[in-house]
């Protein structure tokens, strides 16, 4: 089973799951655990392969991830620790494996917070796959890592964020890191698919003004997905939302939960 941590709140029920991105580790949650733990039950999951999810032997010998096995980690985990139902909050990446999750297994998701959310890869970003794709076994993976958290996170004022992801990527093993780019040969009919259907689960886009790969896309859904969607856009700030204006992001994403309860 993948590595969770968990801050237990005996005044509620509730439970808010954190899921990071590609590269990332639950430790990318520092800015919001002490502001959520007050109100709510709190899971951090390290995703496999990152933080102290190490790769056991079953997946060591998996030539292939999909974004179903992965929301099934997920899932183990919520079964584990007898969790019902919980709200979701994710970042880049694993927005896609919440929305996934929330796919396969509607009654257990609340609601629905995906900050810096990908939902459309555009022309720069398909050319940066096909890059990816080529080098991926010539190149040491922090190489393009690197070259990646540049092209998505460009600012000066997103050198925080760029940093904490270079330096949690830094953990993960070589062949961790193929199987989780590998994931990109899939990700364009799972984000077309998510595109076109809306689900009857309350979803806030939490979106910085600066993400300029991956905002104008969720703009365009949240338009059409109007019933169940709402999207708060965060000023003077990059992909990694919940690092770069952490008190925009807390406050944003509690006042939303507290209305999808």
């Amino acid at each position: 089973m993948i590595n969770y941590t968990i801050y237990e709140n005996k005044n509620t029920d509730q439970w808010v799951t954190f899921v990071h991105g590609a590269g990332g580790s639950s430790s990318i949650w520092f800015k919001q655990i002490r502001d959520f733990k007050k109100q709510y039950n709190v899971l951090l999951l390290d995703l496999r392969g990152h933080g102290e999810s190490k790769p056991t032997l079953k997946t060591a010998f998996k030539q292939k991830y999909t974004f179903s096995a992965l929301a099934n980690d997920i899932l183990e985990v919520l079964d584990f620790v007898k969790i019902k139902k919980s709200h979701f909050v994710g970042i880049s990446l694993g927005t896609i494996l919440i929305r996934q999750l929330a796919e396969m297994y509607p009654e257990r998701v609340q609601s629905m917070i995906l900050g810096g959310a990908i939902l459309k890869m555009n022309f720069r970003s398909q050319v940066l796959m096909r890059l990816g794709n080529m080098f991926k076994y010539v190149l040491p993976y922090l190489v393009l890592y690197k070259f990646f958290a540049f092209v998505i996170m460009p600012k000066k004022s997103h050198k925080q964020s760029r940093l904490l992801f270079i330096n949690e990527a830094k953990k993960l093993y070589q062949k961790e890191f193929i199987k989780w780019f590998k994931l990109t040969a899939e990700i364009n009919p799972v984000l077309k698919w998510f595109r076109q259907v809306e689900l009857n689960i309350p979803t806030l886009y939490v979106m910085g003004e600066e993400d300029y790969m991956f905002l104008p896309s969720v703009r365009k859904v949240v338009e059409n997905h109007y019933k169940s969607s709402e999207l708060f856009v965060i000023e003077k700030c990059g992909h990694v939302v919940n690092v770069e204006q952490p008190n925009a992001f807390n406050d944003a994403v509690l006042s939303f939960i507290s209305t999808a309860k």
